[in-house]
């Protein structure tokens, strides 16, 4: 520890010089060997305290990546959430654009005269009755009216390249005309 010096008050009877040099450098040892054992002593603790830093940076490190990682997780799960909303609202939107586009065309084509599949459907439906009512009433009179059709009727004929054409129905056999002298 460092002494203190007392020094005797500087009276204006006494002029001797106070012994100041001594005490300055014996204060100045005292400091060095302070200084000295706290040197020696840090050196001898450093390797423990560097020890134990290292230790104390690992944990801080750890905590800090597992901090990162449950953050960077929470963040993937919000940016998820928000991109399936935005997929849902993309999809509803385009739904909604598909429905004005259909009717848009279906009013143009309306319009123009074209008919609808509904429409369409409606006419295949009657034209299929009719079918069958014609055919319910065919068989009545197939018999009477069908062969001269059927022997009337031009017939296709296969040429060499494989086209068919249509030919007329043979004509049925002329008459011979009766001489008047045979008649007669």
């Amino acid at each position: 520890m460092v002494k203190k010096v007392q020094s005797k008050p500087v009276t204006a009877s006494t002029s001797t010089p106070l012994p100041l040099p001594s005490a300055v450098k014996d204060s100045a040892q005292q400091i060095w060997q302070a200084g000295l054992a706290s040197f020696t002593r840090a050196q001898a603790e450093g390797s423990k305290a560097f020890e134990s830093l290292v230790k104390e940076g690992k944990d801080i490190q750890r905590k800090t990546q597992s901090t990162a990682e449950a953050k960077m997780t929470q963040a993937a799960m919000k940016m998820s959430g928000m991109a399936s909303d935005i997929s849902s609202k993309a999809s509803v939107q385009l739904s909604k654009l598909e429905a004005m586009l259909e009717a848009s065309v279906a009013k143009a084509l309306k319009k123009l005269g074209v008919p609808s599949s509904h429409d369409v459907a409606e006419l295949i439906a009657r034209l299929d009755a009719l079918a069958q009512a014609v055919h319910k009433l065919s068989p009545l009179q197939e018999g009477a009216g069908t062969s001269v059709a059927k022997r009337n009727s031009p017939k296709a004929v296969v040429t060499p390249k494989g086209d068919a054409k249509k030919t007329p129905a043979p004509k049925a056999p002329a008459r011979k005309a009766r001489s008047k002298a045979a008649i007669a």
